[in-house]
């Protein structure tokens, strides 16, 4: 059986999986009843959406924004006081958090240039239709999904198959890994895993620089070590065996992962 069957790091996920999973909260931002009852039934018939707040101005609705998470804005650009672009230029000011998607609404084309200037989804002309809105909604999840798949894809991560069982393992998660014959014992942060692996094939998937032997039943995550004598490494008050030969290289590992 090759290391591939047991041991791979993950590299792209099943984007029809995640779109199905998606939900979006949303927000809707309109000074006309009629329009944002509209809205609202359009977003509940939709599957992947979930109305959290519904505004009659952006000045309504700024505070909300500014301290609620919310993934999606479906909003009107022309109200008297503080129009719907003054309001992303005020989210784009006063927040460090993840700014939502936006979809532009207005019954005046002419906004729709301004409105991409913004890097918003879409511009729906009113009236509003249902495959419009349908449209620009699948728009706000492709982008949802686009960049969840970054993120995981930064993250590192491995599979590991265990008792016939793929697993999804975060790298910062591992603590240390034994040797158990012909086998390797993965212990994490809540679980332990027993996976068909040599310790020598398992250590050369690990990220380098992050993990050590320091045995030849023992391979460390630097991070997890709280401290570390002539004979012992010591690991959330577990003790594991530390080879003469590798004291010099531990600490010289761990210098670097300090600094």
């Amino acid at each position: 059986m090759s290391l591939n069957d047991l041991f791979f790091v993950i590299l792209s996920y099943n984007d029809a999986t995640n779109k199905k999973e998606m939900t979006l909260n949303c927000v809707i931002v309109d000074d006309n009843p009629i329009q944002r009852l509209a809205t609202s039934k359009l977003i509940n018939d939709h599957p992947s959406l979930n109305l959290i707040g519904e505004f009659n101005s952006p000045v309504e609705s700024k505070r909300f924004l500014l301290t609620t998470s919310v993934d999606l804005i479906i909003m009107d650009v022309n109200f008297p006081v503080l129009d719907g672009f003054d309001l992303l230029d005020i989210y784009e000011t006063q927040t460090t958090t993840t700014a939502p998607f936006v979809i532009i609404t207005s019954d005046d084309k002419s906004q729709a240039f301004k409105a991409f200037e913004y890097n918003v989804v879409d511009f729906l002309s009113k009236p509003i239709t249902s495959n419009r809105f349908n449209e620009a909604v699948s728009r706000a999840i492709d982008r949802s999904v686009m960049i969840k798949n970054l993120k995981d894809f930064n993250s590192e991560h491995i599979f590991v198959k265990s008792n016939l069982k793929k697993r999804k393992i975060y790298i910062n998660e591992i603590k240390w890994i034994e040797a158990l014959g012909d086998y390797v014992k993965l212990i994490t942060k809540d679980k332990s895993f027993v996976i068909l692996s040599t310790m020598k094939a398992f250590e050369n998937e690990l990220p380098k620089g992050l993990f050590l032997r320091i045995h030849k039943s023992y391979i460390i995550n630097l991070k997890k070590v709280d401290r570390y004598d002539s004979k012992h490494v010591e690991i959330e008050k577990i003790k594991l065996p530390l080879s003469r030969t590798r004291k010099t290289e531990l600490s010289q590992a761990l210098d670097i992962i300090i600094s």
